[in-house]
């Protein structure tokens, strides 16, 4: 293991653009490879082609009618038609026994071949049936109403060039001219390794207290990888361990055409992938003036290509998106998808330091007006949800160091498909908010951040949320359209083996958490007492579970989340949450929806819930 006197800084961090040309240029063909025109459908023919055979191999009837001499038609109209005798007749797919003698005419089909003697096919509703044989009520040229072989392809000729993207309409060019099986490009092979001793695959349970955390960017990063085209190859977890690196990533290397790894790509003592590149490869960007995004590194290790993300998934999906899936997608002869942007306001002043190009993951929404505001919400490279609330990314210059409220923005959305919610909600979270917002309609669910009530009031003021909820009696400025109450209190194991009885019976030795600070429960609970707590995440079941995993002896949560957890519970009250509505959002479709969700049912049979006030009831719920 590298020594702490060995720690290794960053090199200068490579400009953007420059880390673009380098991966570009790392070689990740994969080559060709023949499929059926059966699954052809979507991939990129890798060389040109050419029809091996005319298209139509015959000349061919284009329309139902008679084929004839164009000279016999000379001078023909409906006044003057020319009659015809009609010596046979010819019908799609068979041939021919007859031939077009001068003066005669032959009835066909659409599609049949056309009979010697004949350069052109009269339409039968230019024709009438007379005594002598066919009238014709049109003159027509040589050519008409007739294909000639290799009209529409002749053999030899180009029919796809290389690179060509096989729709369905190319598919049926292909069926046409008899091709079965096509030589398409491989979709590159990725290998994906995630590192760092504290990963846990996701089927198997973690151990918070040691650190322990899911391996988040695996699956990930192979769907990604799958999304521009190429095919994931995952390889196992491997820890912090050099000759274990070595071993896995040299292995990788040659079974695929790129390696990816995320995790140990920074500079500092335990991160080893880095040295394993520079002694049994070539390191070539060690670093990336980006954020977030920083630790990248790329490089070459045997005969392969290799791209390190770094290990948060914020972080690894982002570079992964700027950097790497374009060169995947070139690869795999996948076209750069469309760009889908928005514009927008920035709905809140965003100040960072200059220097790197920064990528802001943003949510959209809009206000009483329609304008469209754009809001933060990066909660750093470590936070996934970042991934999930927001819809796009704000690309901030490196020269920049702050976007000012109100100014113009342009948003790159996370991909075409992105559609933001239209009802966007903040503040206290717990089962009652989530079990109301199920029932709100509409094709796009409302989008809602749990940030506590403290960061809601202050979001608030800056006119981004839809709606709020919140403690009663707080002073937000907002109509409020519903109220509920929830009973909190003291969770414990279910034997409460300590005997706790309430706040009195707590101990100094004994392990109590509540949430963090500026959440509707601490407030609740800090206005009953000045204990000393360990305090633990602001969602309103975190100290419970905390308490059913035995890291905790006593925890403040509410009495449907005791029950949930089969935990015991000890009751210290109840508080009134309220739905307050932005006063500039009224006339919001978003929220006319919320005044018809299901209050009614929403907490029913919540343990500790009572619905006091509904918009579309008169009448209270008894739900405890």
């Amino acid at each position: 293991m590298v020594g702490v006197s060995d720690r290794k800084q960053f090199r200068t961090l490579t400009p953007p653009e420059a880390v673009h040309d380098i991966v570009a240029e790392l070689e990740i063909d994969a080559g060709a490879e023949t499929v059926p025109l059966t699954e052809a459908r979507g991939r990129v023919l890798a060389e040109r082609l050419d029809a091996p055979i005319d298209v139509p191999g015959f000349d061919r009837a284009s329309v139902d009618g008679y084929a004839v001499r164009a000279a016999d038609t000379a001078g023909a109209s409906e006044t003057n038609p020319v009659t015809l005798p009609v010596t046979g007749t010819v019908h799609a797919g068979e041939k021919p026994d007859i031939a077009v003698e001068p003066g005669e005419c032959v009835q066909i089909s659409t599609g049949a071949v056309v009979p010697p003697g004949a350069d052109a096919v009269v339409m039968v509703e230019q024709t009438r049936s007379g005594a002598d044989g066919r009238r014709i009520e049109t003159a027509v040229t040589p050519g008409a109403g007739r294909m000639s072989a290799g009209a529409d392809i002749a053999a030899g000729e180009r029919a796809l060039p290389a690179g060509t993207r096989l729709t369905v309409r190319e598919i049926g060019l292909l069926a046409a001219v008899g091709v079965s099986s096509v030589s398409v490009r491989a979709a590159p092979t990725v290998g994906i390794i995630s590192t760092g001793d504290e990963l846990v695959p996701v089927a198997e349970t973690v151990d918070s207290e040691s650190g322990q955390i899911h391996d988040v960017n695996t699956p990930t990063i192979a769907a990604a990888v799958t999304e521009a085209g190429g095919e994931p190859r995952r390889y196992p977890h491997v820890g912090d361990d050099f000759d274990a690196m070595a071993e896995l990533l040299e292995r990788a290397s040659e079974e695929c055409d790129l390696v990816l790894s995320s995790g140990s790509t920074s500079a500092s003592a335990v991160d080893v992938v880095y040295q394993v590149i520079e002694e049994r490869g070539e390191l070539l960007v060690h670093g990336v003036a980006v954020k977030p995004g920083k630790p990248l590194l790329v490089g070459e290790i045997g005969d392969g290509a290799y791209v390190g993300l770094p290990g948060y998934p914020v972080s690894a999906l982002t570079t992964f998106r700027v950097f790497v899936a374009p060169a995947i997608r070139a690869a795999a002869g996948v076209p750069e998808p469309e760009g889908a942007t928005i514009d927008g306001e920035m709905a809140v002043e965003e100040r960072f330091e200059s220097g790197r190009l920064r990528y802001i993951p943003v949510g959209i929404t809009t206000d009483g007006d329609g304008t469209r505001l754009v809001y933060p919400v990066d909660k750093g490279s470590g936070a996934t949800t970042s991934l999930t609330d927001a819809d796009g990314v704000v690309a901030m210059a490196p020269e920049t160091r702050y976007l000012a409220s109100g100014e113009s923005v342009t948003v790159e959305l996370f991909s075409p498909d992105v559609r933001p919610p239209d009802l966007l909600g903040m503040g206290s979270s717990g089962p009652g908010v989530s079990r109301l917002l199920d029932t709100v309609g509409g094709t796009r669910p409302p989008r809602y951040l749990s940030v506590g009530e403290r960061e809601a009031r202050s979001w608030l003021g800056d006119d981004v949320p839809d709606f709020l909820v919140v403690t009663d009696g707080d002073g937000v400025a907002a109509e409020t359209i519903g109220a509920w109450t929830r009973e909190w209190g003291l969770v414990v194991p279910k034997e409460n083996p300590d005997g706790v009885t309430g706040l009195d019976s707590l101990s100094d030795d004994l392990r109590l958490v509540v949430q963090a600070s500026g959440t509707g429960l601490r407030a609740a609970f800090d206005a009953v007492t000045d204990s000393p707590t360990g305090v633990t995440g602001p969602g309103v079941e975190s100290p419970a579970r905390r308490v059913a995993a035995g890291r905790a002896d006593v925890g403040v949560a509410l009495r449907a989340t005791a029950e949930q957890l089969g935990l015991g519970f000890v009751s210290l009250g109840e508080q009134r949450l309220r739905l307050a509505v932005n006063p500039t959002r009224a006339e919001k479709a978003g929220i006319g929806r919320l005044k018809t969700a299901g209050w009614e049912t929403a907490f029913d049979g919540l343990a500790g819930y009572e619905l006091i006030d509904a918009p579309n009831s008169s009448s209270k719920s008894e739900t405890r």
